[in-house]
């Protein structure tokens, strides 16, 4: 072939090339989410941890809520805030913070996930992890966004929660400065400066698609898993927990 041909065949190949791409990333910018794909069984009847799952937050604005932080549990992802009204995602961080949970139903009005098509709900109990075996009757399930948080037992808290906020630093610390504004995670209990214990706090979530998880929140501070490591300067909010996840009908949390 003529070297002339040879470089006509060359540059229409390129011009193909560049045109296809072009098209893909015009394709991709307007793409409606797709559902994720099925949990393989081994999802199933594990303990998984999680560590330093990090929602960004602004200290000098700690009244303003920030961006909702929204997680899979199958997959173990972060899912972005555009599959909000999709079955993609299983529990909302969301509200002060990013310490209100709430699980994903598409028929409550007030959810982040309304309109779609989950099924979710969430509900928390004063047991320890180990000892939830069974998954709470369907009433014990709330389908409200921003529901499980603070507990009573500290500022600001109303009811049952899955942390316990010492502002002043003395319901469990010290009253120092360094124990004042610290969150104290109840997965497994706390120990109060008065000698007193909260119980432990494990929550659980009926997902999206209707799996249902119990989860124990450890900590939310960066590499520190233990209420003696937690310290208003230690860098936050990094969501430490582990989950075991069991499938739709489940009547019992095994771990295989």
């Amino acid at each position: 072939m003529p070297r002339r041909n040879q470089l006509l065949t060359v540059i229409y190949a390129l011009a193909v090339a560049s045109f296809t791409l072009i098209t893909s990333c015009s394709k991709n910018d307007t793409v409606t989410p797709e559902e994720p794909p099925v949990a393989e069984d081994t999802t199933y009847y594990r303990v998984y941890r999680v560590e330093n799952l990090y929602a960004p937050v602004d200290d000098a604005n700690p009244t303003a809520a920030p961006p909702v932080f929204f997680f899979n549990l199958s997959t173990r992802k972060h899912v972005q805030a555009d599959y909000a009204k999709t079955t993609d995602w299983d529990v909302a961080f969301g509200s002060l913070y990013n310490s209100i949970l709430s699980g994903n139903n598409g028929l409550n009005s007030g959810n982040y996930g309304a309109g779609a098509a989950g099924i979710g709900g969430i509900c928390i109990l004063e047991k320890h992890f180990d000892e939830v075996t069974d998954i709470p009757a369907e009433t014990a399930f709330s389908t409200q966004k921003d529901i499980v948080g603070l507990d009573a037992a500290g500022a600001f808290g109303t009811g049952t929660g899955w942390y316990m906020y010492d502002f002043g630093g003395t319901i469990a610390g010290d009253g120092s400065y360094e124990k004042q504004h610290v969150a104290y995670a109840l997965g497994e209990g706390l120990t109060l400066s008065n000698g007193s214990e909260l119980a432990p706090r494990t929550i659980v979530v009926r997902t999206a698609k209707g799996d249902f998880a119990k989860i124990k929140m450890i900590s939310v501070y960066e590499n520190a898993y233990t209420p003696d490591q937690w310290f208003r300067e230690t860098p936050h909010m990094y969501f430490t927990f582990e989950y075991v996840l069991v499938p739709k009908g489940s009547t019992k949390f095994e771990i295989k």
